[in-house]
């Protein structure tokens, strides 16, 4: 490894995008790559999405993938099936509430390799 590593230091994140590389390259699906790539970005540039961002831009029966965390600000009305890396404690109440499904990002795309009729949220 060399001295000043690049990329995540989390070991989790590091695996997780790994995993996501491969999945890309075996399925031949972008979408992976695009999601890895987000998710490698310096922690600062890292994506947090609020709850009530997810329920403006989603229909019911979505999948969302969210390349970083989910904050628990705003309301869920739809009952949807959200991906990603990290969600608090208050967006996990609010998933509940609304009926919908948070899993993560592995679990995604162990469902629905290809990604298709999967939207990013950044």
């Amino acid at each position: 490894m060399p001295p000043n590593p690049t990329g995540p230091t989390n070991e989790e994140l590091r695996m997780l995008i790994r995993f996501l590389r491969r999945a890309a390259n075996e399925y031949k699906a972008k979408i992976w790559d695009y999601v890895a790539d987000l998710l490698e970005r310096p922690t600062r540039q890292r994506v947090e999405v609020n709850i009530g961002k997810i329920n403006r831009l989603v229909n019911d029966g979505d999948v969302v993938v969210v390349p970083g965390k989910v904050l628990g600000s705003g309301v869920l009305t739809k009952k949807v099936t959200i991906a990603a890396w990290a969600f608090s404690k208050g967006a996990l109440e609010a998933i509940r509430k609304a009926g919908a499904e948070a899993i993560t990002i592995p679990e995604l795309v162990r469902r629905n390799n290809r990604g298709s009729n999967v939207k990013i949220i950044i």
